[in-house]
């Protein structure tokens, strides 16, 4: 067991107990044994193996990202940010999902390339959720990253039979056989021998799941006891199609099949009933998210692209609302979904206090933590995994380094993360990924993209290509 130590840092974004949260603890040390933090404070006088000279650093806790879907969405680089559609209220989640199809195959590459992005802008825990694909297991255990695998399962799927209907296709018997392979996958990665990779039952849209199999599968995470995770009023179609089946809303639905509460961590919950896309007759959504202190995955990105955003932070937390970050979509870089969400926050409520950047980061630290059920992360505190990220104060983005945090998630981003520990081990050294081939990952994911487009005229439901659904920003010149 190596002991790690960093001497005298300039700042150390440090967890204070009798708080409650993080502070800053100027000209400290830090040390690691093995996995863990063993000293968090000033003047350390014990052995070490390593000693490290913390002058133009800051230490911080590892990002927590609750919820990503990493080895397909960096396949839609260039197809995705300007796409929406109108007649499915500005979202394009549906025509893309049933016009694009990668090759099983190709997806590790995208997982590659996304797990470095992620590594750099600061992410140690990660929530990955997804399909399975050959592959998956060997890069999330090449990575280096403390994962919790979330293997997708539905027993409908969506169906597009022209540009305005969405239809809901039933397939019970396969959603059963994939809900029993998702749970014997979530078995096997959790007896793996790093210690690092964890589980997540993730039946995949609210809307595409019999109320049988989401309520078996709530009990199958509770009996695990891990998280159980779910994509739900995440757009106007589906909020629609719930009302029209149950004659309430995702949420209250939810909350009468018993499915909200502690471990449940929903992705997006941005559609409540009394959201201005929705403006139901009932106001309960909020209430019933916060009684419980059900868990959000809030990622911003995705739905900025196309105009509606969370109705707001601040709302949520004073409800009771246990908030985390994801990533969700490219870029995967989570301080940038940190810097959003505490702006659109203040864009929403039309209040500059609505969401501090104090309030992100604990979002996107102990909040994830904590909807994952863990105290032991997200957090610089002795006892904890050693999950820590040097921020190189040098880089002239953070300069002047009056409040890291903020010229951190404000200005220079992933361009300050100068290296990162998970569990102990190096993953990124001088702002490169040491544990995984992110370049020969992204020359084969461009491949992996031109074959994913060449099969849309296939799929489309009008027989377009991939350049009639999603054209170029600028016309080619002859």
């Amino acid at each position: 067991m190596t002991t790690t130590h960093f001497k005298n840092v300039d700042w150390i974004v440090a967890w204070d107990e009798s708080l409650g949260g993080h502070g800053y603890l100027k000209g400290g040390d830090l040390v690691f044994a093995g996995n863990e933090i063993k000293f968090v404070g000033r003047d350390y006088d014990g052995d070490s193996d390593e000693v490290i000279d913390g002058a133009g650093k800051c230490l911080m806790p590892g990002l927590v990202d609750i919820h990503g879907h990493p080895c397909t969405e960096v396949m839609y680089r260039g197809i995705r940010e300007d796409h929406g559609v109108p007649a499915h209220y500005m979202t394009g989640l549906y025509e893309r999902s049933c016009a694009y199809r990668a090759d099983p195959e190709d997806l590790k590459y995208g997982a590659e390339v996304s797990y470095s992005d992620l590594m750099l802008s600061g992410v140690t825990t990660l929530a990955d959720v997804t399909f399975p694909y050959p592959g998956w297991l060997d890069v999330m255990a090449r990575s280096g990253l403390r994962m919790y695998a979330a293997p997708g399962f539905n027993t409908a799927s969506w169906r597009l039979p022209n540009g305005h209907e969405l239809h809901v296709v039933e397939d019970i018997a396969k959603g059963k056989r994939d809900f029993q392979a998702a749970l014997d996958i979530i078995d096997e990665v959790r007896a793996h021998p790093s210690g690092r990779l964890s589980g997540m039952v993730s039946p995949s849209q609210i809307e595409n799941n019999t109320p049988e199999i989401l309520v078996e599968s709530h009990a199958a995470a509770k009996e695990r006891g891990i998280p159980w995770t779910i994509h739900a009023a995440q757009a106007v179609m589906e909020f629609n199609i719930m009302v029209q089946r149950h004659g309430i809303t995702p949420i209250q639905f939810m909350a009468e099949k018993g499915l909200l509460g502690r471990g449940t961590i929903i992705a997006h919950a941005i559609f409540l009933d009394d959201n201005s896309w929705i403006r139901w007759h009932t106001k309960t959504d909020l209430k019933l998210l916060g009684d419980s202190h059900t868990a959000i995955a809030h990622c911003p990105t995705p739905f900025m692209r196309y105009g509606p955003v969370l109705e707001h932070f601040g709302r949520y937390k004073e409800a009771g609302v246990v908030l985390g970050i994801g990533t969700d979509t490219l870029p995967h870089n989570m301080l940038e979904d940190m810097r959003y969400a505490a702006i659109l926050a203040r864009v929403a409520s039309r209040d500059a206090h609505a969401a501090s950047t104090s309030d992100v980061f604990h979002a996107g630290t102990v909040g994830g933590a904590e909807a994952l059920m863990r105290d032991d992360i997200g957090r610089l505190a002795v006892g904890a995994k050693a999950d820590l990220v040097v921020l190189d104060l040098t880089n002239p983005v953070m300069i002047p380094v009056r409040d890291p945090l903020v010229s951190l998630i404000h200005s220079a981003a992933e361009r300050a993360v100068k290296d990162v520990y998970i569990d102990g081990r190096q993953v990124v050294r001088d702002h490169e990924v040491i544990t995984l081939d992110r370049a020969g990952a992204a020359a084969r994911l461009a491949g992996a993209q031109a074959r994913m487009e060449a099969g849309v005229p296939d799929r489309d439901y009008a027989g377009r290509t991939s350049l009639n659904i999603s054209p170029l920003s600028l016309p080619e010149l002859q």
